[in-house]
């Protein structure tokens, strides 16, 4: 039997399908039982009988058949296109490679297909097409050394060489705990990222709080706070000199303080979100008062450390203390009616379990986090870095923003119980008086000043809509910008690489859907970072001499310089 011959490749096919076949068919025949999920690890359980109309199933069922037919006619002809994880020249050199690739891209699509044609309410349905998303990556043939045609023309070329580098990638990424996005060798905290000159001026047991050097002979009488998300490390933000947002603002003449927070350990396994906003958030805005002699400060907070900065901006509010002059929210949730896909991780019995696991003590473990927020783009930020690392053999390049991302933190349990039930399950920021935080009744209306949103166009931890979502909660005076890109390459966007896009509405209008306020949105080119610059310094009082000293007085001496001992502390 030739390769030229029908027969060959209706073989192939077969075995192929042999191969992936018994998995493809459960998860296929799923969806007509009712149940998907059971039986099947990828899919979450579903508490409600899912089902795809019969007209639609034998549509896509006979699409399918001619699909395949027509493919099996093609033979060798057989192009896979579109996909990069198939797009090397060995895969359409190898015959039985390209029909293996072709075949899968098909099923795929079948799956795909079927996830979208279900009916049943919007929850199960985006958990039952992020259940196939996962499984359908994850059996891509370009992840197995037996399917990888490249893989194996490099085992060859090389003598085996790729495949020994493989097994040492393999038991160094055991080691230490996660897969390598990049040559983390290359990297040092306070060497080559987090290099910004600064000293370390209060610390607690939760966080650090660092003072910049100034780079102007004058600065803005009212200081600019930076709150960085808990999640991660601060250093996002001071990754290299040229992509620094803090040195950035440092540059524009405003003195600039960031929260270093701690990576929780056992000691902190009882620390609880009230702790947080009293002990951390709080008590940085009334040090950083304090240091600069300012009655008002300005402050940012991205991602968490948004919502934790206004949430700690309710709580001063309810006390009749308004230290806060302006709010910048990167990225954040304070209404979280529209969480995107991370709303199929949360249900009341998956928040319930976290609270009996952790509730009253505990750790959520840092690579437990960064393993979820990965599989959120499985294809991109795993099975790339698998096939990349283990079959080949290659050592992935050195970038900061890889880096930083791969330097998880730990969560105090009480903590992300706390979080999980009052923001993702039941959105109690966005009711009056519904929460009590610090003895105070959390109510966002009363937090009234003026406030800069930036929400990035393709994020998929802070959707967009969620980001905007902020304008019609807030009720001071608040400008609105939406940038290009997700949620961490669309903040990191110095105006120096002349990259990307933003958009602004020229009116200043915030109607009441992101959808109305795209429709009078002008498009700009390059970073948004000059347009937020521009928005601080009128919230940024006058100028006056730049401080000689950190700190003050013997209160608030140096106690190690920048980046601090905090910022190194590996979960």
């Amino acid at each position: 039997m030739t390769q030229d011959t029908p027969e060959f490749w209706a073989q192939a096919a077969q075995q192929f399908q042999q191969a992936y076949g018994d998995s493809w068919l459960k998860l296929f025949q799923s969806f007509q039982g009712g149940h998907p999920g059971q039986g099947t690890a990828a899919l979450p359980a579903m508490e409600h009988p899912v089902s795809i109309p019969p007209d639609k199933l034998q549509a896509l069922q006979q699409q399918y058949v001619q699909d395949l037919a027509q493919l099996m006619q093609q033979g060798a002809g057989a192009a896979v296109t579109g996909d990069r994880r198939f797009a090397a020249p060995a895969w359409g050199e190898n015959p039985l490679a390209a029909m293996a690739a072709s075949t899968y891209l098909l099923n795929a699509r079948l799956l795909m297909e079927m996830a979208d044609a279900v009916q049943a309410d919007a929850k199960t349905r985006a958990r039952i097409r992020f259940g196939v998303e996962q499984w359908v990556a994850a059996s891509a043939p370009s992840n197995y050394l037996a399917f990888n045609a490249e893989a194996q023309k490099k085992a060859i070329d090389s003598k085996g060489e790729s495949i020994a580098r493989g097994l040492q990638n393999m038991l160094h990424d055991l080691q230490q705990g996660h897969v390598s996005m990049t040559d983390e060798s290359q990297f040092e905290v306070g060497r080559n990222v987090a290099t910004s000159e600064g000293a370390v001026v209060y610390e607690n047991e939760l966080f650090q709080l660092i003072e910049y050097k100034p780079l102007t002979a004058q600065v803005y009488e009212r200081p600019l706070l930076l709150v960085p998300p808990c999640i991660n490390k601060y250093y996002i933000l001071d990754l290299q000199p040229e992509n620094s947002l803090i040195r950035y603002a440092v540059a524009q003449g405003h003195r600039t303080f960031v929260v270093s927070w701690r990576n929780p350990d056992e000691s902190l396994a009882h620390t609880t979100w009230d702790d947080y906003i009293e002990d951390a958030v709080i008590q940085a805005i009334a040090v950083t008062c304090e240091i600069s002699g300012a009655e008002q400060i300005n402050a940012l907070g991205f991602c968490v450390g948004g919502t934790l900065l206004g949430t700690a901006l309710a709580v001063l509010a309810a006390r009749g203390e308004l230290p806060v002059h302006s709010l910048t929210l990167l990225t954040t949730f304070l209404d979280f009616s529209d969480t995107g896909i991370l709303d199929v991780f949360i249900d009341e019995n998956s928040v319930h379990l976290r609270e009996q696991q952790m509730g009253q003590g505990g750790l959520m473990a840092g690579r437990d986090l960064s393993s979820t927020f990965s599989f959120l783009r499985p294809n991109d930020l795993v099975w790339n870095y698998v096939v990349g690392n283990y079959l080949k053999g290659e050592t992935p390049p050195p970038f900061d923003l890889l880096y930083w991302n791969s330097d998880s933190t730990n969560l105090p349990g009480p903590f992300y119980a706390w979080y999980l039930r009052n923001t993702y399950l039941e959105n109690n920021l966005v009711k009056p008086g519904k929460l009590t935080v610090c003895g105070e009744k959390v109510d966002l209306r009363k937090v009234d000043l003026p406030v800069y949103i930036y929400g990035s166009r393709e994020d998929h931890i802070v959707p967009i809509p969620g980001a905007y979502a902020s304008t019609q909660l807030l009720p001071g005076k608040k400008r609105f910008v939406m940038g290009a890109s997700g949620h961490i390459a669309g903040v990191i966007n110095p105006p120096e690489k002349k990259k990307r896009s933003h958009w602004i509405r020229a009116d200043g209008k915030l109607p009441r859907t992101l959808d109305e306020w795209q429709q009078g949105a002008e498009e700009h080119a390059g970073s948004w970072w000059p347009d937020w610059a521009a928005w601080l310094e009128k919230q940024a009082g006058k100028k006056i001499a730049a401080p000689k000293k950190y700190g003050k007085g013997s209160k608030y001496k140096v106690i190690e310089a920048a980046p601090g001992r905090y910022v190194k502390q590996k979960a």
